[in-house]
């Protein structure tokens, strides 16, 4: 399914330990030899003492070199998200994990520009991968590596690949696909 020209990126967890696990980094592996990481991505929810609150997401531009807010993702409680910002672009969860019937093992979801694509668990049922409307694969997820492999031609679409890869990953380790 991957291929040698998937962009590769690694989430990496928060050391901290007082810090909700909705914080995290993401770096892009752009190195073949040793890892050679590029941070793209800070994602950091706020500890509000609720067990809700926002999930704010950075993506680094790369003309500049800092880090842009490009999304958040509200969550009514640590189980339920119920929203998501792609810049102005509001997105309902539901939206962006529409199941087609109660026994589904994928979770539909649209781009920006309304083309249709699924999240689907893996037969070892760790790990995840994404296809378009064609069953063509365009990413995948790694859940002991920690991994999103990408293919470039959907690459405009990053953002949202990210997003959605996370709320699946976090849904599913609540036990809640």
């Amino acid at each position: 399914m991957t291929t040698e020209t998937d962009m590769v990126f690694r989430f990496v967890n928060s050391t901290d330990t007082n810090v909700d696990t909705r914080t995290f980094r993401v770096y892009q592996v752009v190195g073949t030899a040793a890892y050679e990481e590029l941070e793209l991505y800070k994602f950091s929810h706020s500890m509000t003492g609720s067990s809700g609150g926002t999930t704010t997401y950075q993506r680094k531009n790369m003309n500049s070199l800092t880090f842009e807010t490009v999304g958040q993702i509200s969550w009514s409680s640590n189980a339920i998200a119920s929203a998501v910002y792609f810049g102005l672009e509001e997105v309902s969860v539901k939206d962006l994990r529409k199941v087609k019937n109660a026994t589904s093992h994928s979770r539909r979801f649209k781009s920006g520009v309304g083309a249709g694509y699924k999240w689907k668990i893996s037969e070892n049922r760790s790990d995840l991968y994404c296809i378009d409307s064609q069953d063509k694969y365009i990413a995948s997820w790694s859940n002991d590596e920690r991994i999103l492999r990408v293919t470039p031609r959907a690459s405009a679409m990053l953002d949202r690949l990210v997003v959605t890869c996370f709320l699946n990953v976090w849904f599913k380790r609540l036990g809640r696909w």
